[in-house]
């Protein structure tokens, strides 16, 4: 249910590197790494269960929607197997819903004709939207197709909480996934987020928290 962030600017190729090995070792859902790294990830990961997931206009969610089709093209032909893209939240507080539904749905009829298994989350970024808009956004995503929509990049205002982990299971029902992330540091709140709802838990701090569970 982990996915392993390596997206931190700072991270360096060794960063990198030790982080697909930790999340081999840990037997992570994805190592969760920005568009320039995946054909490293890919190496790293190789034949294991570890899928490489690359950020798509992160953290912001701004770019235009022909350049995060194409950034998802990319990741995918590099090695990818899972996409976190960012919604465009500036639209959606716009108003603009229409927008907002295209640009996410044209990322994930791109993701989906390069396989029917990639799995496409959307980001909404909840600290910056009420709770009608998170409802909205998550009806958005679930129309567009998306596998999943998660609470935060973790780069925003706020990140995961337990209410909207539950307001958003709600929303999308028992068929689309919910990954909580943002701010998730310690085997309690990872917890709380799983009883709420959340299929997924993304997070830098993956290993002390499995480290806690080990006990």
């Amino acid at each position: 249910m982990m996915d392993h962030s390596l997206l931190r600017p700072t991270l360096t190729l060794d960063d990198i590197r030790r982080g697909c090995k930790e999340a081999i070792q840990w037997g992570m859902a994805s190592a969760l790494v920005n568009p320039v790294h995946v054909s490293l990830a890919s190496k790293l990961l190789g034949d294991s269960a570890v899928k490489v997931c690359s950020a798509i206009s992160f953290p912001f969610g701004l770019s235009t929607t022909d350049v995060k089709v194409y950034a998802t093209r990319t990741a995918l032909a590099q090695g990818a197997g899972e996409i976190d893209l960012v919604m465009n939240y500036c639209a959606l507080r716009s108003g603009d819903t229409d927008f907002v539904l295209s640009d996410i749905a044209s990322v994930v009829r791109e993701a989906k004709q390069c396989s029917r298994d990639v799995v496409v989350k959307v980001i909404l970024e909840n600290c910056y939207l009420t709770d009608a808009q998170k409802t909205e956004a998550c009806r958005l995503a679930v129309k567009a197709g998306a596998d999943f929509v998660k609470t935060s990049t973790g780069y925003g205002a706020g990140g995961a909480t337990v209410e909207d982990v539950r307001l958003m299971k709600e929303t999308v029902g028992p068929k689309i996934g919910v990954k909580a992330a943002g701010g998730i540091r310690t085997l309690d709140q990872a917890l709380a987020m799983i009883e709420a709802g959340a299929n997924r838990i993304g997070t830098s701090a993956s290993i002390s928290i499995l480290e806690s569970l080990r006990g």
